[in-house]
Protein backbone atom coordinates (compact mmCIF):
# COMPACT_ATOMS: atom_id res chain seq x y z
CA UNK A 1 0.00 0.00 0.00
CA UNK A 2 2.98 2.31 1.03
CA UNK A 3 4.81 1.41 -2.65
CA UNK A 4 1.94 2.07 -4.33
CA UNK A 5 0.33 5.69 -3.38
CA UNK A 6 4.24 6.56 -3.37
CA UNK A 7 4.11 5.87 -7.01
CA UNK A 8 0.99 7.24 -7.78
CA UNK A 9 2.15 10.92 -5.78
CA UNK A 10 5.81 11.18 -8.10
CA UNK A 11 3.19 11.43 -10.97
CA UNK A 12 1.66 14.44 -9.12
CA UNK A 13 1.81 18.51 -9.38
CA UNK A 14 5.08 20.51 -7.74
CA UNK A 15 4.88 22.38 -4.72
CA UNK A 16 6.85 25.10 -4.17
CA UNK A 17 10.13 25.32 -1.96
CA UNK A 18 8.41 26.53 1.14
CA UNK A 19 5.65 24.10 0.65
CA UNK A 20 7.85 21.37 0.41
CA UNK A 21 9.98 21.80 3.42
CA UNK A 22 6.94 22.10 5.28
CA UNK A 23 5.27 19.12 4.42
CA UNK A 24 8.86 17.20 4.93
CA UNK A 25 8.94 18.77 8.64
CA UNK A 26 5.17 17.57 9.14
CA UNK A 27 5.19 14.29 7.79
CA UNK A 28 8.71 13.09 9.18
CA UNK A 29 7.08 14.58 12.64
CA UNK A 30 4.00 12.64 12.25
CA UNK A 31 5.72 9.48 11.41
CA UNK A 32 8.25 10.40 14.38
CA UNK A 33 5.66 10.46 17.09
CA UNK A 34 3.71 7.55 16.35
CA UNK A 35 7.01 5.91 16.25
CA UNK A 36 7.42 7.13 19.98
CA UNK A 37 3.93 5.25 20.63
CA UNK A 38 5.08 2.18 19.31
CA UNK A 39 8.36 1.95 21.15
CA UNK A 40 7.19 3.08 24.48
CA UNK A 41 4.96 -0.18 23.49
CA UNK A 42 7.65 -2.29 22.19
CA UNK A 43 5.48 -2.49 19.22
CA UNK A 44 7.17 -3.04 15.78
CA UNK A 45 5.58 -1.80 11.83
CA UNK A 46 6.79 -2.56 8.82
CA UNK A 47 9.48 -1.56 5.74
CA UNK A 48 12.78 0.28 7.09
CA UNK A 49 11.43 1.42 10.20
CA UNK A 50 10.64 -1.99 11.32
CA UNK A 51 13.66 -3.32 10.51
CA UNK A 52 15.28 -0.64 12.31
CA UNK A 53 13.16 -1.20 15.38
CA UNK A 54 14.18 -5.21 14.84
CA UNK A 55 17.60 -4.12 15.06
CA UNK A 56 16.99 -1.58 17.90
CA UNK A 57 15.37 -4.12 20.18
CA UNK A 58 18.08 -7.15 19.48
CA UNK A 59 21.23 -4.98 19.68
CA UNK A 60 20.14 -1.83 21.85
CA UNK A 61 21.89 0.36 19.22
CA UNK A 62 20.10 3.82 18.75
CA UNK A 63 17.08 3.43 16.13
CA UNK A 64 17.99 6.70 14.60
CA UNK A 65 21.13 5.92 13.42
CA UNK A 66 19.99 2.76 12.43
CA UNK A 67 17.69 3.86 10.55
CA UNK A 68 20.19 6.20 8.64
CA UNK A 69 22.68 4.00 8.32
CA UNK A 70 19.84 1.51 6.60
CA UNK A 71 18.58 3.70 4.19
CA UNK A 72 22.07 4.13 2.68
CA UNK A 73 22.14 1.79 0.07
CA UNK A 74 19.01 2.47 -1.69
CA UNK A 75 19.92 6.53 -3.09
CA UNK A 76 21.45 5.42 -5.64
CA UNK A 77 18.93 3.24 -6.76
CA UNK A 78 16.62 5.97 -5.94
CA UNK A 79 18.72 8.58 -7.76
CA UNK A 80 18.97 6.48 -11.19
CA UNK A 81 15.30 5.07 -11.22
CA UNK A 82 13.34 7.75 -9.23
CA UNK A 83 15.22 10.60 -10.13
CA UNK A 84 17.25 13.49 -8.29
CA UNK A 85 14.23 15.72 -6.75
CA UNK A 86 12.85 12.46 -5.59
CA UNK A 87 15.85 11.33 -3.34
CA UNK A 88 17.11 14.55 -2.30
CA UNK A 89 13.86 14.93 -0.87
CA UNK A 90 14.02 12.06 0.45
CA UNK A 91 17.04 12.25 1.94
CA UNK A 92 16.22 15.02 3.87
CA UNK A 93 13.05 13.01 5.32
CA UNK A 94 15.32 10.53 5.91
CA UNK A 95 17.75 12.26 8.05
CA UNK A 96 15.19 14.43 9.72
CA UNK A 97 13.20 11.47 11.09
CA UNK A 98 16.80 9.78 12.21
CA UNK A 99 17.22 13.36 14.13
CA UNK A 100 13.83 13.42 15.55
CA UNK A 101 13.56 10.02 16.60
CA UNK A 102 16.60 10.67 18.96
CA UNK A 103 15.84 13.92 19.88
CA UNK A 104 12.20 13.17 20.86
CA UNK A 105 12.75 11.02 24.15
CA UNK A 106 14.25 14.49 25.50
CA UNK A 107 11.70 16.24 24.48
CA UNK A 108 8.29 14.30 25.13
CA UNK A 109 8.36 11.79 28.40
CA UNK A 110 5.64 9.72 28.23
CA UNK A 111 4.18 7.64 31.09
CA UNK A 112 2.34 4.42 31.09
CA UNK A 113 1.06 4.06 27.26
CA UNK A 114 -2.20 1.33 26.59
CA UNK A 115 -0.72 -0.93 24.02
CA UNK A 116 -4.07 -0.68 22.08
CA UNK A 117 -3.71 2.86 22.28
CA UNK A 118 0.05 2.96 20.89
CA UNK A 119 -1.03 0.50 18.12
CA UNK A 120 -4.10 2.54 16.75
CA UNK A 121 -2.71 5.71 17.60
CA UNK A 122 0.83 5.02 16.05
CA UNK A 123 -0.04 3.38 12.96
CA UNK A 124 -2.67 5.87 11.89
CA UNK A 125 0.49 9.27 12.56
CA UNK A 126 2.38 6.62 10.54
CA UNK A 127 0.11 6.80 7.94
CA UNK A 128 -0.95 10.31 7.79
CA UNK A 129 2.83 11.61 7.90
CA UNK A 130 3.47 8.71 4.78
CA UNK A 131 0.41 10.60 3.10
CA UNK A 132 1.63 14.02 3.60
CA UNK A 133 5.52 13.13 2.43
CA UNK A 134 4.32 11.08 -0.69
CA UNK A 135 2.11 14.40 -1.80
CA UNK A 136 5.70 16.31 -1.38
CA UNK A 137 6.66 13.53 -3.61
CA UNK A 138 9.20 12.30 -0.83
CA UNK A 139 9.38 9.11 0.93
CA UNK A 140 11.55 7.39 3.83
CA UNK A 141 13.61 5.62 1.74
CA UNK A 142 14.96 2.30 2.21
CA UNK A 143 12.24 -0.22 0.92
CA UNK A 144 9.73 2.31 -0.74
CA UNK A 145 12.33 2.88 -2.83
CA UNK A 146 13.01 -1.04 -3.79
CA UNK A 147 9.94 -1.79 -4.02
CA UNK A 148 8.70 0.87 -6.70
CA UNK A 149 12.03 0.00 -8.32
CA UNK A 150 10.59 -3.55 -8.51
CA UNK A 151 6.87 -2.56 -9.60
CA UNK A 152 8.94 -0.46 -13.06
CA UNK A 153 10.91 -3.49 -13.67
CA UNK A 154 9.68 -6.19 -13.50
CA UNK A 155 5.80 -5.07 -13.05
CA UNK A 156 5.28 -6.91 -9.57
CA UNK A 157 2.51 -5.00 -7.84
CA UNK A 158 3.99 -3.02 -4.89
CA UNK A 159 1.01 -3.17 -2.45
CA UNK A 160 1.78 -7.56 -2.64
CA UNK A 161 5.25 -6.37 -2.52
CA UNK A 162 5.20 -4.42 0.31
CA UNK A 163 3.17 -6.53 2.25
CA UNK A 164 5.19 -9.59 1.90
CA UNK A 165 8.00 -7.57 2.89
CA UNK A 166 6.54 -6.23 5.94
CA UNK A 167 4.90 -9.60 6.98
CA UNK A 168 8.02 -11.16 6.75
CA UNK A 169 10.08 -8.11 9.03
CA UNK A 170 6.80 -8.81 11.80
CA UNK A 171 8.12 -12.56 11.26
CA UNK A 172 11.98 -11.75 12.33
CA UNK A 173 11.15 -9.93 15.41
CA UNK A 174 8.51 -12.70 17.14
CA UNK A 175 11.98 -13.29 19.27
CA UNK A 176 11.66 -10.09 20.94
CA UNK A 177 7.93 -9.58 21.11
CA UNK A 178 5.27 -11.28 22.94
CA UNK A 179 1.98 -12.60 21.21
CA UNK A 180 0.47 -9.48 22.24
CA UNK A 181 3.09 -7.17 20.81
CA UNK A 182 3.37 -9.23 17.70
CA UNK A 183 -0.44 -9.07 17.61
CA UNK A 184 -0.91 -5.49 18.06
CA UNK A 185 2.08 -4.93 15.90
CA UNK A 186 0.06 -5.90 12.77
CA UNK A 187 -2.66 -4.11 13.94
CA UNK A 188 -0.61 -1.22 13.66
CA UNK A 189 0.24 -1.80 10.25
CA UNK A 190 -3.28 -2.57 9.60
CA UNK A 191 -3.64 1.26 10.78
CA UNK A 192 -1.15 2.54 9.11
CA UNK A 193 -2.27 1.11 6.33
CA UNK A 194 -5.93 1.76 6.86
CA UNK A 195 -5.15 6.01 7.22
CA UNK A 196 -3.70 5.59 3.52
CA UNK A 197 -6.33 3.90 2.04
CA UNK A 198 -8.66 5.77 3.51
CA UNK A 199 -7.30 9.40 3.52
CA UNK A 200 -5.54 9.20 -0.10
CA UNK A 201 -6.42 8.29 -3.69
CA UNK A 202 -4.74 8.99 -6.41
CA UNK A 203 -5.90 11.54 -8.75
CA UNK A 204 -8.08 13.37 -5.92
CA UNK A 205 -4.87 15.67 -4.51
CA UNK A 206 -3.51 18.50 -6.58
CA UNK A 207 -0.77 20.07 -4.87
CA UNK A 208 -1.89 23.58 -6.16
Amino acid sequence: MIAAVAAADLRGHRHSLFEDVQGLATGTLFVALGLVLLRQAGLLTGGTVGIALVLHYATGWRFGVLFFALNLPFYWLAWRRLGPRFTLKTFAAVALLAALSEALPQWLQLGAVAPLFAALGGGLLIGAGFIILFRHQASLGGLNVLVLWLQQRFGWRAGWVQMGIDCSILLCALPWLTLQQGALSVLAAVAMNFALAINHKPGRYTAF
